[in-house]
């Protein structure tokens, strides 16, 4: 047997950033390209906070470049290769890996968890609110929520985080268990409809069982990641669902599609069992070889390279936190954060708001990591990418706020 072959960590974050398009080559600013990114993604993070920009559009003009939001849209409604649903959070998918998805869908709501029993509880005292749902979509469908009477017996009892509204749980329920999906949007809201209208005809049906899903899913994420360990695996792409994963790794280990890797940092090699899909050895032997196309960019907070965020403070060494709930009084960098990606490292972030009205874009604060290269060349590529960035949002000027590094003061002003 081969010995593993050993990985600089420099060179693992380099084919993170590759598998996850943020170096080398574009993809095309078009439908199709957008497409081929969301395979190599997953998933885009679905977020209401508008801040700045909704997260989904931020991650891909991260990638991309100024874009369509129309070519996003007829993946979506018109040729609906792409549909609402969970991954590691609420996301667009891909309607090519329903089978994966499914896996959730027809697990939902089973277990001995407390939440799990509440649930099943609830829904079976208000089993006449579900059939009036759902006769109501198969009826008038697509329908907001709102347009859905509510004929419950019982309410939903909030927690304070989620809204209580009984036609939102029993729709949340039903969207979850796969049998109804967002059929579109209409003032931002979500319209309601039957899967089977939603669905396009060729989409992948068959019933895999749970050991197959988990080998597919594990694959995709593996892939999405580029080094990492089964822990990282299962925190991403479909998060937490990867029932048997021990025995799917050693059966795709056995069978030549992924191998082990050994990380060397700091003089010495981490535990963990780390691992590569074969396919990607390729693109790691050329980054090991120096070929290595870097950009420097702006992240969303909810960015697929960083939404694990124990691997990013391992990789990166980028310790990073989302502030929105956080009083502003208490918070250490801002309410919506975008850190800022030079090549394979995370140099630090910025503090924007858009403010729509005036297409204003206000730089609050910049902040540097403390080894962040302060260097006018530097300056200028964080310049470039929120000038960028102010463009796609249709913004006309940029405010800077005082609180910006001396460095790169004079490219941010």
């Amino acid at each position: 047997m081969n010995s593993p072959p050993t990985v600089t960590l420099a060179t693992v974050r380099r084919l993170a950033v590759a598998k996850q398009r943020l170096a080398g080559a574009r993809p095309a600013a078009d439908a199709a390209g957008i497409l081929d990114l969301v395979r190599d993604l997953g998933c885009l993070q679905l977020d209401p906070t508008s801040a700045v920009e909704r997260s989904h559009w931020l991650v891909l003009w991260s990638r991309l470049g100024a874009f369509e939001r129309a070519h996003l849209d007829q993946l979506l409604w018109q040729e609906r290769r792409l549909f609402e649903y969970w991954a590691h959070a609420a996301s667009i998918v891909l309607t090519e890996d329903y089978p994966i998805h499914h896996l959730r869908m027809r697990g939902y709501a089973k277990g001995d968890g407390a939440w799990l029993l509440r649930t099943r509880e609830w829904t079976t005292e208000n089993r006449s609110l579900r059939r009036h749902v759902l006769t109501r979509l198969r009826r008038d469908g697509p329908l907001r929520a709102r347009d859905i009477e509510d004929n419950s017996v019982s309410p939903w009892r909030s927690s304070g985080w989620s809204g209580g509204r009984n036609v939102d749980r029993m729709i949340g329920f039903l969207w979850t268990k796969g049998k109804i999906m967002v059929a579109g949007r209409a003032g931002g809201q979500k319209l309601w409809d039957m899967s089977e209208r939603c669905l396009p005809d060729w989409t992948p049906r068959e019933h895999l069982p749970n050991h197959e899903i988990v080998r597919r899913a594990a694959q995709r994420s593996l892939r999405a990641l580029g080094v990492a360990t089964a822990k990282q695996i299962v925190w991403h792409y479909t998060r937490f669902r990867y029932p048997g994963l021990p025995r799917a790794l050693a059966e795709l280990e056995s069978e030549g599609l992924i191998q082990r890797a050994q990380v060397q940092a700091n003089g010495g090699t981490w535990p963990g069992g780390w691992y590569i899909h074969a396919e990607d050895a390729p693109l790691l032997e050329r980054l090991q070889a120096g070929d290595w196309q870097p950009r420097t960019t702006l992240l969303s907070p909810f960015d697929n390279l960083i939404c694990d965020r124990e691997r990013t403070e391992q990789l990166f060494n980028f310790r990073f936190r989302i502030e929105i709930y956080v009083p502003k009084a208490k918070r250490q960098y801002g309410y919506y954060v975008l850190p800022i990606l030079r090549g394979d490292r995370l140099i630090g972030r910025v503090d924007p708001l858009m403010n729509r009205a005036r297409k204003r874009l206000t730089i609050n604060a910049v902040h540097a990591e403390p080894d962040a290269p302060m260097t006018k060349p530097v300056a200028r590529e964080i310049a470039g990418s929120i000038e960028s960035l102010a463009a796609f949002l249709g913004a006309r000027e940029i405010v800077y706020g005082e609180n910006v590094p001396a460095g790169w003061r004079s490219a941010l002003r």
